[in-house]
This record gives C-alpha cells, structure tokens and sequence, in this order.
C-alpha cells in the first residue's frame, strides 16, 4: 500500500479521542507522579535508593489506579551511589565559595580537607614531573573558552535538517560547529579546548596522584553540567565539576602564577548489598480474542541524574505516561491490543534498563514470536513541554498513520510529524530488534544549553498544561494504535 494511500485510509476514533480529552484535560492527576518524581523524591540515580523508592512509588500508584500486572523487572546494574556531602571552597588567595558538583560514582575525600590546586594545562612533560600534584586539587584544563550556548533546531519547525542532536559547543565570536561534531553532547569535564589547554596528557596519568580531580563545566552563566561514567569502580579521587566561570577564576590565578588553596568535603556511599536496578511494567489488557495477544508500548525512563531533580530529564515524560494509562482506565475504553506501560532505569547510563527488557523479552530466535506481536513502541524522553509530533524514523507509512492521529490535537499545540528520527532514547532498543520505535518531538528551548544533564534541571521549567497535553496525546496514540487492524508497518 502507498503512502497516500495510508493517509486516506487511516481512521480516527473521535468519540474515543474525545473521551480521552475529557478525562485527562478535566480530570487530571498528571501531577501527582510529576511531583513525587521531581519534588519529593528529587533526583533518581539509577541504582540509588532514591531510584528504587521512585519504582516501587509508581508501581503502588498504578496498582491503585486500577492497572494490571504492575510489577519490577530486576536486572544487574552494579553498585549503587549517593553522594551525602559536599563542599568546595576557595580560602586562597581570598575566600569564596564555588558552584560545583561531585561526579556520580565519586569516592570520598578523607574528610575536610585544604589543598593546593595545582594545573597541567599547557605544560611540558618535564614541567608536570615538577609539579606537587600529590594531594593536590588537579586542573588538567585551561580557561574555558568553548560553551554550549545554542540549543538544537526545532525538528517540527525546520524541515530537512539534521534533527536529533544538540549543537557543539564553539569559541564565543567563531562559526558555529559542524551538527553530529563528537563534542556536541554535553559531558563533565569535557570543556572543549581552551586557549591554554595541551594536546593531552603529557605523561602517563598524572592524575593519580592528586587528591581531588577539579574539572569545568561547558554550561554558561552557572549552568553545570554533570554525568559521569559508572565503569570505573577503581577510581581513587574523587571529581567535581565546576560551574565554567568559578573554574575559571581558579585557572586564571594559577595562570597567573597565584597560589590557589581549595577546601574539599565530598562524603559519598557506595550500595554493594543489592547490585540491580529496576524497570516499572504494568499493561491495561487487550480485549479482542485475536489481537489481545499483539502489544502496544509506552515508555520513558525514571532514572536522572543526580545534581537537580530531573524533572525535565525525565520525570515529565514518567508522569505523562503513568498518566496516559490512568486516563485509559478511567475512561473505560476496551483497547483490542494489550497496552504495556514501561519506565525504565539505566537510561542515562546507557538505555541499559531498556536494553534488558528487550533482551530478556524480545531479542533472539526464541523470542520471534513475542517481537512479532509488538506493534509499536512509543517512547518519550528528550525536550520538554507538550507533544509536537513524532519523530518516525524513516518510516513513511507510519508518518501517514501517525499524521492523520495528530490532527485531533492540533488545538491543543501539536504541530506535526517529521521523518527522520533520533538518537540516544530508549526507542533504539526496540529499533535494534526491528520493532516499530518512535520518539515524542518537544520544546528544546533552553533545554540544550540550560536544563539537559544540569544543576537547574528542576520542575520551575515544567508547565503543569504541557503535563496534561502530553499525557492526553500518549493515550490517543497509544489507543489508536491499539485499535487499528492491522500492526504498525515494518
């Protein structure tokens, strides 16, 4: 069948869409996960404690809402962290204290301590074997120079870019760097080559003997961007990012040849007892005697970071999609394929929580069957605001589909549907094992460069309307697709 021909065909179920409307514009409880998530709760690492109370909070809250089968899918992470204190203080040659935050997965400092800072940045290999680096608080980067300040493109505005990724951060007053650069997703430590940074360490690890590891953040105007890779259990000093132009103040002084004293406390703890993370999943069974057995599922992942409250990042999508099947049950609306909630962990990490369930439920020959009677996968992590389309990936013939399902929610700001997909969201996992996968289109404005991965990602930047909206368009679409007689085209 062509494209054009989808299009015509495709049907919309109004009296169901209104229903929908209804209930989750009247009647919503959008904010009661959204506040749990993002306010009560707060940040989610994943394999924290306060990830898994988040889990067990919303597997509760959907067994009370009436949703089937809610339960947690264990898999192996490894050991977990919080972080308990932190201070970070300049005492000389002046006092101040700096905005920093201790990367996830960071050890302890032996309690307080006042050090030496001490760079590396522009030096010789024979000038760093000089340096008292041991116990000290290392720089092995120049000023920063390099910011991110400009957010991607909007997709659904912008037709026929490059859509998905963030832009590089650039040298303030150059050219804008090439899209899909390896510099543009924003990392910890990675501020870009300044004017005084060195084409790389000058000799093997001289880190491993200062006492704290001071890196700078690429964020403007106290923006701090933090992550951190969890597959150094060995690490033996602790790291913190500094917001840009705190670390800059220090770098400057040591550039300048003035001694820089730095007062250090990072307290963390490391969770060894129980090695796993957890993914939510609960359905709303399918009631036709064929089609119940196909699946329709959506998604979004509950872990965050651990330096805000993750509520753009992703306690917004998490709430939307708990709310979407709220607003399925109470409608009473009799899907014919069954719909399957997921929120996953692991995400910033890896999309390790989804790449469990596939692997567990869906990869391999013995599970042809089971990824057959997926029809689709709807996922929603990055950006913020209300649903202005989806991305669809390549695929024509759900563009066609899809198009016709958004019209009924054009009044309700969203917008259209786009092509090309997107990358580094949960969808990737279903798409791995050819199962139909897309991704909500958002609002990027301020999110690139202020709210992704930061210290300011917090619910001040989440309209409780947008929450409304985006749980009335993941059920209409997840509805629909519940409903058509035929799967979503391969």
């Amino acid at each position: 069948m062509g494209v054009g021909a989808w299009a015509q065909q495709e049907p919309v179920d109004s009296a169901a869409i209104a229903k929908i409307r209804d209930e989750g514009l009247n009647r919503s409880k959008v904010t009661e996960p959204f506040d749990m998530f993002a306010n009560t709760i707060g940040p989610r690492l994943t394999g924290s404690p306060a990830h898994k109370r988040a889990a067990e909070w919303a597997r509760d809250t959907l067994t009370k809402w009436g949703i089937s089968n809610a339960h947690l899918e264990a898999w192996e992470f490894g050991r977990g962290w919080e972080l308990q204190k932190l201070t970070i203080e300049m005492v000389e040659p002046r006092y101040m204290p700096l905005t920093g935050f201790a990367e996830a997965w960071t050890p302890s400092t032996p309690g307080e301590i006042v050090i030496p800072a001490v760079s590396t940045a522009g030096k010789t290999p024979e000038e760093v074997a000089a340096l008292p680096i041991k116990g000290a608080a290392l720089l092995q980067q120049g000023v920063v120079t390099a910011f991110i300040d400009k957010d991607r493109e909007q997709p659904e505005l912008v037709q026929g870019a490059r859509i998905g990724a963030p832009p590089a951060p650039r040298e303030p007053g150059s050219a804008p760097a090439a899209r899909g650069s390896a510099a543009a997703a924003p990392r910890s430590g990675g501020a870009g080559r300044g004017s005084g940074d060195s084409a790389g360490s000058p000799v093997p690890n001289p880190a491993s003997a200062a006492a704290v590891l001071i890196k700078p953040s690429r964020g403007m105007q106290g923006t701090v961007f933090v992550q951190a890779g969890r597959e150094t259990p060995a690490a033996t000093q602790p790291a913190i990012v500094l917001m840009a132009e705190h670390y800059n103040i220090v770098a400057r002084l040591l550039a300048q040849g003035v001694p820089v004293t730095l007062r250090v406390n990072v307290q963390a703890k490391f969770y060894e007892a129980d090695r796993n993370s957890y993914n939510v999943v609960a359905e709303i069974p399918g009631t036709d005697p064929v089609l119940k057995n196909d699946v329709v599922i959506l998604g979004a992942h509950l872990d965050s970071w651990h330096t805000a409250t993750g509520a753009t990042d992703n306690a917004d999508g998490a709430a939307g999609v708990m709310e979407a099947f709220r607003i399925l049950k109470a409608t009473r609306l009799q899907p014919k394929r069954t719909l399957r909630l997921a929120l996953w962990s692991g995400e910033e990490e890896g999309l390790y929580g989804s790449k469990h369930y596939v692997d567990d439920h869906l990869a391999g020959d013995m599970h042809a069957a089971d990824r057959e009677q997926v029809s689709a996968y709807f996922n929603i992590d990055p950006g913020t605001g209300p649903i202005y389309g989806w991305y669809c990936e390549g695929n024509a013939a759900a563009k066609a589909i899809f198009d016709a399902w958004l019209t009924p929610f054009k009044d309700l700001g969203a917008r259209q549907n786009v092509l090309p997909g997107i990358g580094n969201t949960d969808h990737l996992s279903f798409r791995a094992v050819g199962i139909p996968a897309f991704n909500a289109i958002q609002d990027y404005t301020a999110y690139d460069t202020r709210l992704h991965h930061t210290n300011v990602d917090t619910a001040e930047y989440v309209n409780v309307a947008d929450l409304k909206q985006t749980a009335v368009v993941l059920a209409g679409f997840a509805f629909q697709a519940a409903q058509r007689p035929e799967r979503i085209p391969r």
